[in-house]
C-alpha cells in the first residue's frame, strides 16, 4: 500500500543535508576511548558486562546509587512508568513544551498526563502554573529541563512535598547542568537522560534512568529489563507482570562510556559559548534570547534560540527563520511541534472520544487538549525560533556570525 504521509526522522538523518556557516552536531566528536571500547566488546566475544560498567561510572559522575541503562531516552522514561505502578487514570503534571518521548511511557501504562502552561516569557512550567492543575489523582510532577534551561526545582520541590508528589526530572537536554550547584537529574526522585546520536552525550543512540531509591530501582529493573519475570526453582521464568526487555546493547554502552569521559568539558564550553551567543543575539532591537535563570550554574545547551517580537518586524516568524536558514544558519525553524498536549493528536481524540483510560472511570473528570488552554506557550512558541541542536564546536567567532547574520535579517524586516 502506498505510504500516504512521510516518516519521522531521527539522528543524522534528521539533520541530513544541514549546511551553512555555523557547525553543525554531524559529525559527533567522539570520546578518545571510543574505538579501544568497541574492541574490547569484539575481543570478549560479547562476554562483557559494557552495560554494567556504563551504569557504575555514570552513578558515580552524577553523584547517585542508582543508573539503569536503556536503548534509549524513550525507553528508559518507560522504564521509570513502569516502576511507578499507579493505576489506570492516575495523572501526571508534565510541561506542555516538551518532547513526545517525555510523555509516551507514562501514556502507555495508561497514566493520563495533565499539562500546566509555562510561565510567561518562558519555556517551562513553574510552581505557579502547576498548583492550580493538582487533584487527588496526581501522582507525579515531571520536569522537563528544555533546551537545557533549568526549572524552579526548588519551588517545584516545595510544592511537591505540600503534596505528596514525586518528583520526576526529563534531564535529556540537560545533561550536566547545574542548578544552584547541583547536577540535573539528582534534583528530584528520580530522572531520565538521553544519549541519542544529537543529544549533548551523544552516542548511537542510549538512554538511563537514574535515582536513589532503592525499591524503584529494583522495580525498575525487574520491569523494564526482566520483563516482569521471576525464577521458579525446577521450573524457569515466571512471567508475573506485563514487563519489558529495555536493555542497553554493548556496543551504546561502550561509546556512551567513551562520551562520558568529555562531557564535563564540553559542557562547560557549551555554557561558556551559549552564554556569550545569548548576550550578543540580546543587544539586536527586536529579538529576545532564551533567558538562563540566575540559579542555573551551567548551561548544558542543547539548543539555542530567540523570541522575535512579532510587532517589530514585517515578515512572520517563519519567514525569519527561512531568512536565517538562507543566510548561513543550519537548521533555523520553528518548534511549534513541541507544544506537546497539541502535537499527540491521538491524545485529543481518546479524550474527546472517552476513549480507555479518559473514559469515566477510570478518569475522574474530562480533558482538553486544545491549544487555547496553554496562551503562554502558545505565545513563546509562535515567536520561537531555534536552530541546529547547539554542540561543542562552537567557538566565539561563531557567535558573532550567528549574531551578526540575525542582526542583518532583523534589519532587512524592521517595519
Amino acid at each position: 500500500m502506498k505510504e500516504r504521509f512521510e516518516r519521522a526522522k531521527w539522528g543524522a538523518q534528521a539533520h541530513a543535508g544541514e549546511t551553512g556557516q555555523l557547525p553543525t552536531a554531524f559529525p559527533r566528536t567522539m570520546g578518545p576511548n571510543a574505538m579501544r571500547y568497541l574492541q574490547e566488546v569484539v575481543d570478549s566475544g560479547l562476554s562483557c558486562d559494557m552495560p554494567g560498567r556504563f551504569e557504575r561510572t555514570f552513578a558515580e559522575a552524577l553523584g547517585v546509587k542508582h543508573c539503569i541503562a536503556t536503548p534509549g531516552c524513550t525507553p528508559a522514561l518507560h522504564v521509570l512508568a513502569l516502576a511507578c505502578g499507579w493505576d489506570p487514570g492516575d495523572e501526571i503534571i508534565v510541561s506542555p513544551v516538551t518532547d513526545y518521548g517525555t510523555i509516551h511511557g507514562f501514556v502507555a501504562q495508561n497514566f493520563i498526563p495533565f499539562f500546566p502552561d509555562t510561565a510567561p516569557g518562558s519555556i517551562n512550567f513553574a510552581p505557579e502554573t502547576i498548583d492550580p492543575c493538582i487533584t487527588d489523582r496526581t501522582r507525579a510532577i515531571l520536569c522537563v529541563h528544555m533546551t537545557g534551561i533549568m526549572n524552579d526545582m526548588d519551588g517545584i520541590n516545595a510544592l511537591a512535598a505540600r503534596h505528596g508528589l514525586m518528583v520526576i526530572e526529563d534531564a535529556c537536554q540537560a545533561a550536566f547542568g547545574e542548578y544552584k550547584g547541583r547536577l540535573a537529574g539528582t534534583l528530584g526522585h528520580a530522572a531520565g537522560f538521553s544519549f541519542d546520536a544529537e543529544k549533548t552525550m551523544g552516542s548511537d543512540v542510549g538512554g538511563c534512568m537514574v535515582t536513589n531509591d532503592d525499591a524503584l530501582a529494583d522495580r525498575a529493573r525487574y520491569m523494564g529489563q526482566s520483563r516482569g519475570a521471576v525464577m521458579k526453582p525446577h521450573y524457569g521464568r515466571l512471567h508475573a507482570d506485563a514487563g519489558y526487555a529495555y536493555r542497553m546493547p554493548n556496543c551504546t554502552a561502550a561509546i556512551c562510556l567513551a562520551q562520558l569521559e568529555v562531557i564535563r568539558e564540553q559542557v562547560a564550553h557549551r555554557d561558556k559559548i551559549a552564554r556569550l551567543l545569548c548576550r550578543l543575539l540580546g543587544e539586536i532591537p527586536g529579538i529576545t534570547p532564551l533567558k538562563i535563570p540566575e540559579s542555573t550554574n551551567v548551561f548544558s545547551c542543547w539548543m539555542v534560540g530567540f523570541n522575535v517580537d512579532p510587532g517589530a518586524f514585517k515578515c512572520s516568524t517563519e519567514e525569519f527563520a527561512a531568512q536565517l536558514e538562507r543566510a548561513g544558519i543550519p537548521g533555523a525553524g520553528m518548534g511549534r511541534y513541541y507544544l506537546m498536549p497539541e502535537a499527540v493528536t491521538y491524545l485529543q481524540r481518546n479524550a474527546r472520544e472517552r476513549r480507555y483510560p479518559y473514559s469515566l472511570p477510570p478518569a475522574s473528570r474530562t480533558y482538553d487538549y486544545s491549544a487555547s488552554s496553554w496562551p503562554n506557550a502558545v505565545a513563546f512558541l509562535d515567536t520561537f525560533i531555534r536552530w541546529s541542536t547547539f554542540c561543542e564546536k562552537y567557538q566565539p567567532e561563531h557567535c558573532e556570525l550567528a549574531a551578526q547574520i540575525v542582526r542583518e535579517v532583523a534589519n532587512r524586516n524592521w517595519k
